[in-house]
Parts: structure tokens; sequence; C-alpha cells
């Protein structure tokens, strides 16, 4: 594929950007064991409305899931916090940290003319943006990202085969080119979206547990990682893209 322009989708919450840090914000108003199984549950739910909301042919804000998902959270684990410090903690969103390995690999891609690199979110697109330009870590990285890409204009999360046709005509790709675009995520459920619809999709395995996610048996990652480190080389192997 020497010659082809690259489009590499990357997932920002819990990819780029690590959940760990909510965590530390909750710890501010309850005990570490305590803040991190909210921080897990609030995650947890979050995701789980986005699934609900496709199943029911339903559209709620990414910003009203998450606040939802954390009072959710709370309420679940028997913890009363004022409207105030709620709204702290949805503002802990914009500065979250980026895992270790975000720098060196995009430091990498920056330098590589072959690949359009975009941010493909459930996030608003004022809540992602937000965070890209407010977090110390990432902010830096800002220009390097050439569209921010988010599910508001289909109404539908990820993994519906919609918002991967919605990020194809973004990026000017029609159905035969879908291979030309990498999504790069964390999330079983982002790879199998991905992979469903004829994109390729590389899975970081951050945990080290291997793909046993088994909702369709017969998709699988186009390619599985361990760090962002290894993305280049990958991208290499399945593009011809020399960094």
């Amino acid at each position: 594929m020497s010659g082809k322009q690259i489009v590499v989708a990357f997932d920002i919450y819990g990819t780029i950007l690590s959940i760990d840090s909510i965590a530390r914000e909750l710890e501010q108003h309850f005990g570490r064991t305590t803040a991190a199984c909210i921080a897990t549950s609030w995650r947890q739910y979050q995701l789980e409305y986005t699934w609900k909301l496709n199943s029911l042919g339903r559209f709620e804000s990414f910003v009203d899931v998450t606040r939802n998902a954390l009072l959710h959270a709370l309420a679940e684990s028997g913890a009363n916090i004022g409207e105030q410090d709620i709204n702290n903690l949805m503002t802990a969103y914009d500065s979250m940290c980026t895992f270790d390995d975000v720098n060196p690999a995009l430091s990498q891609l920056a330098s590589t003319p072959a690949i359009t690199p975009v941010i493909f979110s459930n996030g608003s697109t004022s809540m992602v943006s937000g965070t890209v330009f407010c977090s110390k870590e990432l902010s830096p990285h800002s220009a390097f990202f050439q569209d921010i890409i988010t599910v508001e204009d289909v109404k539908q999360y990820k993994p519906a085969p919609a918002v991967y046709k919605h990020l194809a005509d973004k990026v000017g790709k029609d159905s035969s080119q879908w291979r030309e675009i990498c999504v790069v995520t964390t999330n079983t459920f982002e790879v199998i979206g991905a992979r469903n619809v004829g994109m390729n999709a590389i899975w970081v395995d951050r945990r080290g547990t291997g793909w046993i996610d088994r909702t369709v048996p017969d998709i699988e990652p186009t390619e599985t990682i361990n760090s962002l480190n290894q993305l280049g080389k990958v991208i290499n192997s399945l593009y011809d893209i020399k960094f």
C-alpha cells in the first residue's frame, strides 16, 4: 500500500488518556480503594449506557452519558457528594494524564507525511477538543491531530456501523479504501466495530491478556500491540510506511 495516505484513527479515552487520572481526583473525596472502585464503575456504566442507547435507537450526549454514569456509580457505592463536587469530577476529564507510551509514539508518527492522524471518539466535539487542549501532557501534540471526529452527527455510538462510515466520510475514503483506515484502541468493542466494516484495527493490549473477546468469534484485531511504542513498526508492516 505504499504511496497511499493512511488514516490512523486514535481513540482518546483509555487509549491515549488514562482513566487512572479520574481515580486520583476521586481520592480527594474518598479513600483510595473506594475511589478506585467508583472510577472503575463510572467507566463501566459510561460504556454500558452507550451500548444500551444504541440498542434502544436513542441518543444522549456523551457529556450527559458521562454524568449519568457517575451518578450511578456514586449511588451504587453509597457515596454522597455535592453538586459542585460532581461538576469538579466532570471537569477532571479535561485534565487527564496520558499513558507513558503516548509521547514517544506520537512524536515518531508526527514525522511521517504518509499518515493522517485523527482522533475518533464517542465524546462530543467540544468535550474532546477541551480535553486535547487542556490536558497538560496531550496539548503539546494538539497540532499533530488533523481532525477530531466524533459521533455527534451520526447520533449513534461505537461500535455501530454508521459511526465507522461517518469516520470514512470525514477522511474522504470510499468503501473500497476502508482498509486504508486503521483504528487504534484499547477497547475490544471498537476493534470489533472497525473490523466488522472492513477497516483495520490495532488493539493496544496494555494488560497483556491476549484477545479473548468472543462477541463475534471470527473477528479479531488486525494486529495486537502491548504498547504504543510498537505502533510505528506495526503500521510499517501493514502499509509499508517507513519511519
